[in-house]
């Protein structure tokens, strides 16, 4: 049960760090093509503790399991990031991150449906002080949303959300180091091919037309230097391998719902680390929200603390 909060302390580190390490190199590479980069790193860096999991387990991927990473990776990373990518492209990063942190609102009731999992007083509580303290970070009420925007965000949250419970169906068969390994290797393998379909000039012109110029003709190699180099290794070996891992591994000790809140901590700690790397200065409305954030999750996991001390 520890292990399953050490994970998730981890899985917050490197979630939390994701865009303020990401700023550095914004407009330097595609987000696209980063997203390939990142998947495909992290399946590299992953692949030798997966089939070290599989030979200690005594298990074997046959077609059927690799179906389920197929789709693993169609959900969470091929259809989910580009998805996320368009919402912050018609609402901000600022709005879809407050979409994207109702997460765990998401995963408690999928967890719920497919997994079984209880909801406890306690995950009510927390989600809805987590929820509020989001709204009040972003305070949506100060803005015209772009309600196409929105959709798109929520609707990759709900993506993101069913790759996390659905993960958790083999997690325990295989263990989480499997599961993120082979999603990842097929969720970068359809990102690619989408990246090769951005390429046909009928194609090409019709993002055009949209609007959408960033996801025309995609770059695969192109951007990458020494100086971005060490950014580039952080997002893919820190957040994608060992930050998805992580989120993982933390499902064989702690229900979805429960890990799920690693998206909670990223609106409260961020800013945080925004303000000590790049100087953005934390509102007043943003430090109400962290405070109602914090307590929220505070209000799930130290009672799952102590129903494990004494267990």
């Amino acid at each position: 049960m520890r292990k399953g909060y050490l994970y998730i302390a981890i899985a917050v580190v490197m979630f939390t760090s994701f865009e303020v390490v990401l700023k550095f190199i914004a407009q330097q590479i595609n987000p696209v093509q980063l997203t390939l980069c990142r998947f495909s790193i992290g399946f590299v860096f992953l692949l030798p503790v997966a089939l070290h999991n599989l030979k200690k387990r005594g298990k074997q991927l046959d077609g059927k399991s690799m179906a389920y990473f197929a789709l693993l990776g169609f959900v969470g990373i091929a259809l989910c990031m580009p998805i996320l990518q368009l919402a912050v492209y018609y609402t901000g990063s600022s709005v879809s991150a407050l979409m994207f942190s109702c997460n765990p609102v998401f995963v408690a009731f999928l967890a719920f449906f497919l997994l079984k999992e209880p909801i406890k007083p306690r995950h009510i509580a927390a989600l809805t002080l987590e929820v509020l303290g989001t709204v009040v970070i972003i305070s949506p009420w100060n803005s015209r949303l772009n309600m196409t925007g929105v959709c798109l965000a929520l609707l990759s949250t709900l993506l993101f959300s069913l790759y996390g419970v659905m993960g958790k169906r083999k997690v325990i068969e295989f263990g989480g180091a499997v599961v993120t390994c082979f999603s990842f290797l097929f969720g970068g393998l359809i990102v690619l091919a989408f990246i090769v379909l951005t390429h046909i000039p009928s194609a090409a012109q019709i993002l055009r037309d949209l609007g959408l110029n960033g996801f025309a003709n995609i770059p695969i190699v192109s951007g990458y230097t020494l100086q971005n180099l060490p950014y580039v290794l952080f997002v893919s070996v820190g957040v994608a391998g060992i930050g998805f891992c992580a989120y993982f591994l933390a499902m064989e000790y702690q229900p979805a719902s429960v890990v799920s809140l690693v998206y909670f901590f990223k609106p409260a700690l961020s800013p945080f680390l925004a303000w000590m790397i790049h100087g953005e200065i934390i509102s007043p409305n943003m430090l109400l929200g962290i405070v109602l954030i914090v307590v929220g999750s505070l209000c799930s996991i130290i009672p799952g603390i102590m129903e494990a001390k004494q267990g």
